[in-house]
């Protein structure tokens, strides 16, 4: 498992945004060489995890824990398929674009060393927006990428560090429950039931995320 690339993006002015900026960082690019990593603070307050990597709408993104977006290869070279047209590492928005690696069905709380420091722990899949179907320009994007509940996956990050192209990915915690970001996914988007199922992940969901499921169990309990 690997990093293929790291990729980042500048803000830039977008019609179809509807953040207050009125720009948009989702045109990730290929970058070289040492890219620092940290936690870049709270949500509405930091943004991205990726020195030099714009986050321009606070409000639905970045902060600690969507610091890290990542998307796999694969699913990339299944979208080009279905799309009929390329797409490059970044396309979709992700900071790191991997090979090899399971990233939808990665475990909630889920953690991986990248290079020799960096350590991300997965939170959360990606919720497509207006501004990722725009950036795509394909119809119905938002309803075929959620149908498709391969979202790619989001991270908090645990131990610093500085990374680049090519770097190995290992798994050093698998933990002890069966809550896939595909589950998260379908449970917060289009499988309201399924949300019970994702309390075993505790505190390593994103905090929406595990509200959610405690507020429908609690309702399940009240009924």
């Amino acid at each position: 498992m690997t990093v293929l690339t790291v990729n980042t993006g500048r803000a830039e002015a977008a019609s179809y945004t509807d953040a207050p900026s009125g720009v948009t960082g989702i045109d990730k690019r290929p970058v070289e060489g040492l890219i620092r990593v940290c936690d870049p603070g709270p949500a509405g307050e930091g943004g991205s995890g990726l020195a030099g990597d714009a986050v321009c709408d606070l409000r639905y993104h970045g902060g600690s824990h969507q610091a890290v977006y990542a998307f796999a290869r694969e699913e990339l070279d299944g979208w080009e398929r279905e799309l009929g047209r390329p797409l490059a590492n970044g396309a979709f928005g992700e900071n790191l674009t991997t090979s090899g690696a399971t990233v939808s069905g990665a475990l909630i709380g889920e953690r991986w060393r990248i290079g020799a420091e960096l350590v991300l722990e997965v939170t959360s899949g990606r919720i497509p927006c207006r501004t990722f179907a725009s950036h795509l320009d394909e119809a119905r994007w938002v309803k075929r990428f959620t149908r498709a509940a391969a979202p790619g996956a989001y991270f908090r990050v645990i131990t610093p560090g500085g990374i680049r192209a090519g770097d190995p990915i290992e798994i050093v915690h698998r933990p002890d429950h069966e809550v896939t970001v595909e589950l998260q996914f379908r449970a917060v988007t289009t499988r309201r039931e399924l949300l019970p199922l994702l309390l075993p992940a505790g505190e390593a969901l994103h905090p929406a995320a595990l509200r959610k499921a405690r507020a429908y169990a609690e309702e399940l309990t009240a009924s």
